[in-house]
């Protein structure tokens, strides 16, 4: 049975008094005067089957604990469990027992299953918290949009092609095994990865040469497992069955997106919408972004506020390559719904600026809406002065160092946790990390 604190903390535990000892040991207290919100933690842990008996698992406290850490400290599971076996301060924080030793297995079991929503809901609470106790102010709040990467290659048509034919001749491999059904197929998994390299490596005359060649095997393997699909839903009904199943019917329908793709683009010529791309078999929510006329990026853009002490107030991840002009109004409605405050100013680069965004900011109640490019709007529209305007402007340059902070000191530039929730959950893991560590630091 899963205990949502665990037992109080010995009298030997200790901290490093160097700085981030001290930050951990603040945050410490931060969060045992709001043990109250530990109670979504432990819902996310415990299922309704779960039964109270067996091993206790580590509390759900000590995993929030863990998930702030890691972030922190921008290692993997492996090196987490490392350092909380040998650092006293890490162990200490995370509210380890004595022989408490968690290996990387049960760091990631536990933490993975922490939903996004929860630690969105767990960083609101810390910020109005915080407001209430005049730690923090939202009167000025600055605004810009960011990308969050996916973890991926840079993906390729041969490269996806070869992926899901490696995928799906793997599952046709664990059939037997998994439905009882021994099913009958060609595996081409090492002629597709040849033709990838060769076609990865290869001049244009040559690319159009062997593409073919790769399309047609990988229509194979789809037609065998179309066919060994049919056969075990006839055959088998077993819970292992229905789960292969529902596994190839994923990859089978993914891998038709690419060759659709790879058809239009390479054979036809045709320029895909980015839409209806997709870069990864793997990681299929991935959006392709690009930032101006700029790098193509693969992830998902995010846009976010900041105020006058570096505090992330408002987070969003999109879907799609969202246009900066449509995310100005909504900042402005969470931050009045959620904390019931209207920030007195608004500032924001040139993507943002509409006069359109101007006049509904106005009539939200914002006194001071300044974009960085004027877009027909004179400073009186704006609601400001010359000298405002200027130190309004060097003020929203500082949201720039708040998004590198949280993405290099807060391993916020990748998001390394798999599918669309865990890619959320890992971004907003990062945002209650790097808040906490924003509000002690403005308290010791």
């Amino acid at each position: 049975m899963r205990e949502t604190r665990a037992t109080q903390a010995s009298l030997f535990d200790c901290y490093s008094q160097h700085k981030l000892g001290q930050e951990l040991e603040a945050i410490s207290m931060v969060l045992d005067n709001n043990l109250d919100l530990l109670a979504a933690v432990h819902n996310d842990l415990v299922s309704k089957e779960t039964k109270a008996v067996g091993r206790r698992g580590l509390s759900a406290e000590s995993v929030l604990r863990c998930i702030i850490l890691k972030q922190r400290l921008k290692v993997s599971y492996e090196m987490l469990a490392f350092h909380l076996s040998d650092s006293a301060s890490a162990r200490a924080f995370a509210r380890l027992g004595g022989n408490v030793i968690p290996k990387k297995s049960c760091l990631q079991a536990s933490m993975r299953r922490v939903q996004a929503s929860t630690l969105q809901c767990l960083n609101e609470q810390i910020l109005i918290r915080s407001a209430d106790n005049n730690l923090l102010s939202f009167e000025k709040i600055r605004v810009d949009s960011t990308v969050v990467l996916s973890n991926i290659v840079d993906p390729s048509d041969s490269q996806l092609l070869n992926d899901s034919i490696r995928v799906i001749c793997r599952s046709l491999a664990k059939c037997h095994n998994q439905t009882g059904f021994n099913a009958i197929f060609q595996d081409q998994r090492k002629a597709a990865k040849s033709l990838a390299f060769r076609i990865f490596n290869a001049k244009k005359a040559e690319k159009d040469r062997l593409y073919p060649e790769l399309l047609d095997i990988m229509a194979s393997v789809l037609k065998q497992a179309d066919c060994t699909l049919q056969q075990v839903k006839l055959l088998s009904d077993t819970a292992r069955s229905k789960q292969w199943i529902t596994q190839m019917k994923h990859f089978y329908q993914l891998a038709c997106k690419v060759v659709d793709q790879t058809q239009r683009r390479v054979i036809n010529g045709e320029s895909v919408p980015s839409s209806q791309k997709i870069v990864s078999i793997f990681e299929e929510h991935t959006d392709i972004i690009v930032k101006g006329k700029r790098d193509v990026l693969f992830g998902h853009k995010i846009n976010l506020s900041s105020q006058s002490n570096g505090f992330i107030t408002h987070l969003t991840i999109e879907k799609g390559n969202t246009s900066d002009k449509n995310m100005h109004t909504p900042v402005i409605a969470y931050h009045q719904s959620t904390f019931g405050q209207t920030p007195k100013s608004m500032v924001t680069d040139g993507c943002y600026a509409t006069q359109e965004n101007a006049r509904v900011a106005k009539e939200m109640g914002v006194s001071q809406v300044v974009f960085s490019k004027p877009v027909g709007l004179s400073l009186h529209d704006m609601g400001v002065k010359n000298k405002t305007f200027i130190d309004l402007k060097k003020f929203r340059a500082g949201v720039e160092a708040n998004i590198s902070e949280f993405k290099r000191a807060y391993a916020a530039g990748k998001a390394t946790w798999k599918n669309l929730g865990g890619f959320q959950a890992y971004v907003w893991s990062s945002v209650l990390s790097y808040n906490l560590f924003k509000l002690v630091r403005l308290t010791m």
